[in-house]
């Protein structure tokens, strides 16, 4: 029996079904019947000749349970369809029912902060300062502790439903109640947050003896934006081989000292040198399909296998497939249906989809990427600049020459254009709204001047400042870029535009070659 991952909503990708119906086909392979439950009418895994037997029934303890008394499965498998089953695990477990793949007792120490927290220091495994609370006094008391900004979210949630980056105590109240209320009786986990970190995700899949990475995944936006939201790169353009392996190295001591069955993915933050685990999934994360269109390798399909008894030497995968071009994941947001929406990124999913571009160079991959997303950079024009003091280095100054050299005029705010002036780059001055000259940056989006703009917030008051120039792009269609990171890939992106796409090829194609 494989459980699904539910009704469709925003923060809960439809990735998950893909490998619950992978998970299907394959164990048909191998010669099981199966019986999928699941409750979206939209999904394949729903289709009438995806499984043997289809229950199409919510995803509650008291349905499943009846659907196992009736059918007596030899397994349940609850690791494809997200965190939705996954919280049906312990309950399914301690009534009896064999569950296949990673024990529930491995899914709960990687999902409980404490118990987690003391494998990593067995380990010698950097971890962001956490802790957890039960209420409004203990989180605050944890904050104060670990010092602002933090991540704030309840445990057991998907798409980082109630999650949020907290600068102060008051805004900390404030959300404690949206997390309460979003898993009563659950505890509220609070985390330091790595402000400025490069993010990788990492997926593996292990038979309980060997484990094999299916790819290293890096993230272009810093960290403290949700996986599913963030634009990802295989393989990693920025971070070298050395890290890379560092990467490779801890996800095979996880796996290990987690006992995983199948799928488990790791989120990392490079901060300064140091390699810190920001959470482990003993499941199949939303990159599965991503990473497996990548490398040309099933693995929802391999990883069923493996919990149905076989084992990864038997499948034939004993080593990281190589990937020789750039594949370029980039997520599909509904902002255009919600106008008053702020389009800057955080904790919180709020993506409906994802396309991927692919391509021997990374720009043209980025580019193809965003094209896939609807998004359509500018081949010229107007250039907007507003970045906050920390961003205010080198990487601004090169952002700005490069925009320059390929025809694009800069305009940016005061402080922004000070700092480009006496590092050599020519700006022109753009008035913020609650200035009094006119016309200010948001008269000058509305007319049609503007044509890409990179702004990124820091801290609560640039979160907050910032958000009516980010809205008018919205609703004008301007190109918004809300960090340095991705307005450098713009910019490769815009380059190879500029130069005429070179490849364009199958998937079938690539992997053949």
């Amino acid at each position: 029996m494989i459980l699904g991952s539910g009704p469709n909503r925003i923060g809960q990708g439809i990735e998950f079904d893909t490998c619950c119906v992978h998970a299907s086909f394959a164990l048909r392979e191998i010669g099981f019947e199966t019986i999928m439950v699941n409750c979206n009418p939209e999904t394949v895994s729903t289709d009438y000749d995806t499984s043997d037997r289809l229950y199409f029934e919510p995803l509650t303890l008291e349905d499943v349970l009846e659907i196992v008394e009736l059918e007596k499965p030899e397994g349940v498998i609850v690791q494809f369809g997200g965190q939705t089953p996954l919280k049906l695990a312990k309950s399914l477990a301690a009534a009896g029912v064999p569950m296949w793949g990673t024990s529930v007792e491995s899914i709960d120490m990687a999902e409980d902060r404490e118990r987690f927290g003391a494998l990593a220091r067995e380990h010698e495994i950097l971890v962001p300062e956490n802790g957890t609370g039960m209420n409004e006094a203990e989180a605050i008391e944890v904050a104060r502790r670990i010092g602002f900004p933090v991540v704030v979210r309840p445990s057991y949630v998907l798409g980082g439903r109630a999650m949020a980056i907290v600068y102060d105590e008051s805004n900390l109240r404030e959300y404690i109640g949206y997390a309460m209320e979003a898993a009563p009786g659950h505890p509220i986990l609070i985390d330091r947050f790595l402000e400025d970190a490069i993010e990788l995700d990492v997926d593996a899949i292990s038979d309980g003896k060997d484990v094999v990475i299916a790819g290293v995944m890096e993230h272009i936006e810093e960290a403290g934006i949700h996986s599913g939201d963030s634009t990802t790169v295989i393989p990693p353009y920025i971070i070298g081989l050395r890290e890379q392996d560092r990467v490779r190295r801890r996800t095979v001591q996880l796996a290990r000292a987690l006992n995983v069955v199948g799928l488990m993915n790791v989120q990392y933050a490079i901060y300064h040198g140091d390699l810190y685990v920001l959470e482990v999934n003993p499941r199949a994360s939303r990159t599965v399909p991503y990473v497996s269109k990548a490398t040309g390798v099933p693995f929802a399909k391999i990883a069923a296998k493996v919990m149905a008894g076989m084992s990864l030497q038997e499948l034939g995968l004993t080593h990281e497939p190589r990937v020789v071009d750039y594949f370029v994941k980039a997520p599909v947001f509904p902002f255009g249906r919600f106008p008053h929406e702020d389009t800057v990124l955080g904790p919180e999913m709020k993506s409906t989809g994802e396309v991927m571009g692919s391509a021997a160079t990374f720009g043209e991959a980025y580019a193809k990427a965003l094209l896939g997303a609807g998004i359509d950079l500018p081949l010229g024009g107007t250039a907007f600049m507003s970045v906050n003091d920390n961003d205010k280095r080198p990487v601004v100054v090169q952002l700005a020459k490069d925009l320059t050299q390929l025809g694009f005029k800069v305009v940016a705010t005061s402080g922004t254009r000070d700092y480009l002036q006496n590092n050599g780059v020519e700006a022109g001055l753009a008035f913020k709204v609650h200035e009094s000259e006119r016309p200010n940056i948001v008269d000058r989006m509305i007319n049609g001047e503007v044509t890409l703009i990179i702004n990124t917030p820091l801290g609560k008051k640039s979160f907050y400042d910032d958000t009516y120039i980010r809205r008018t792009a919205l609703q004008h269609a301007i190109s918004c870029l809300t960090t340095l990171t991705a307005a450098t890939a713009a910019v490769d992106g815009i380059r190879s535009l500029r130069e005429g796409l070179k490849t364009i090829t199958t998937l079938q194609e690539q992997h053949a070659r």
